[in-house]
């Protein structure tokens, strides 16, 4: 069993390195700024009985996550760490500008290495959380929740997916493409088609989702429309060959296309940017498979999706039941901040630096790895 199961379980509150699987060299400072391995070095020999407490913030309002991963790092990788006292937020917590969302105290040589570590884990898998959740948000604004699928398989490392697959999660999307991105959290990825299998069958869509729906007949049946520029001409011949075991036909058309409808009906150009997947070219098809019975055939949209893209779409009542986001998804815009705010209980930072309670904050008790 997952650990993410038995977190939602309530039988245990945090994942471990049994779900992060950090890589060893963590120990050995190889991830650490250069500078952090001095100071441990320099406070082990001069100032080795002093503690401090470091705090970690933000500056945006934003959906917290990479807190269990951060806790499982300093239970993994800190010295005596069943010694240190941490006070976290959760993750999918709201935060605020300069919320405090972690403290931890104890001696500077036995965590202060890996501050850089946790800013790092704490940004990008808050970004992600962010974006995926205002994503989300915004496919809901017709009244109708609108799914939203994680495509950031092709936007990064392939080494980032299973933590961003967490965060997506943690953001509210439990579609996602691969199997690596539902790794820590329990499920398995989705998908159906891509360009490259019609291309295999000679841009013959029909042929393309017979032979996709022979070797996967339990499969929703996703049809995608757009590999010959004609989205409405293909979904309708897909539609007609397949009736009810048709599910949804997905459309991807490339920004810099004019898909042939326009060609066909140049009447309607003049007042909109008909390239790529636009509002016209989604009502027109919608009505063109409700003309000929196909109402139950969903539309998937995909192809440069974002937060802003999804806000027009959703106010213009564009007929979409799923849109696919991948790029958009991945950047990173958060940064958190760790500062050493207090020197054996009493106040000792930078400039313009405080230690700021938070009365959200919640005790972290160590388990063990």
């Amino acid at each position: 069993m997952k650990e993410i199961e038995l977190k939602l379980q309530g039988k245990i509150k945090r994942l471990t390195n049994k779900t992060f699987k950090f890589d060893e060299r963590v120990r050995d400072g190889w991830f650490s700024a250069v500078y952090f391995l001095k100071t441990r070095e320099i406070v082990k020999q001069f100032r080795p009985n002093n503690i401090v407490t470091m705090q970690f913030f933000q500056k945006e309002h934003a959906v917290l996550c990479g807190t269990d991963e951060v806790i499982a790092l300093l239970h993994t990788f800190a010295d005596e760490p069943e010694k240190l006292e941490i006070y976290s937020l959760k993750d999918g917590d709201k935060i605020s500008p300069f919320e405090t969302v972690l403290t931890i105290t104890g001696p500077y040589q036995n965590f202060g290495y890996l501050e850089g570590i946790i800013d790092g884990i704490l940004a990008r898998r808050t970004s992600v959380a962010t974006n995926v959740y205002n994503v989300v948000k915004a496919a809901a604004l017709s009244g109708v929740q609108k799914p939203v699928i994680f495509m950031g398989d092709r936007d990064d490392h392939f080494m980032m997916q299973a933590g961003d697959g967490y965060a997506a999660f943690i953001g509210g999307s439990t579609a996602q493409a691969t199997h690596a991105m539902n790794e820590w959290w329990g499920k398995q990825g989705m998908g159906t088609m891509p360009h490259a299998l019609i291309q295999l069958f000679d841009g013959d869509v029909v042929a393309a989702a017979k032979a996709y729906h022979e070797k996967y007949p339990d499969d929703d049946l996703i049809v995608l429309v757009d590999y010959n520029n004609d989205c409405i001409t293909d979904a309708l011949k897909v539609a007609r060959e397949f009736g009810d075991k048709l599910k949804a036909v997905r459309v991807d058309t490339s920004r810099t296309m004019i898909d042939q409808y326009f060609i066909r009906h140049p009447e309607v150009l003049g007042t909109f940017d008909p390239r790529g997947v636009n509002p016209p070219l989604i009502f027109a098809l919608r009505e063109a498979l409700d003309r000929e019975g196909f109402e139950h055939v969903k539309i998937v949209v995909s192809g440069g999706f974002n937060e802003q893209r999804i806000i027009e779409f959703e106010k213009q009542g564009v007929p979409v039941d799923m849109y696919g986001v991948g790029s958009s998804l991945l950047k990173v815009h958060i940064g958190f901040t760790g500062d050493n705010v207090l020197l054996n209980g009493k106040h000792q930072a930078k400039a313009g630096r405080r230690y700021r309670p938070n009365p959200r904050l919640e005790k972290v008790e160590y388990t063990g790895q």
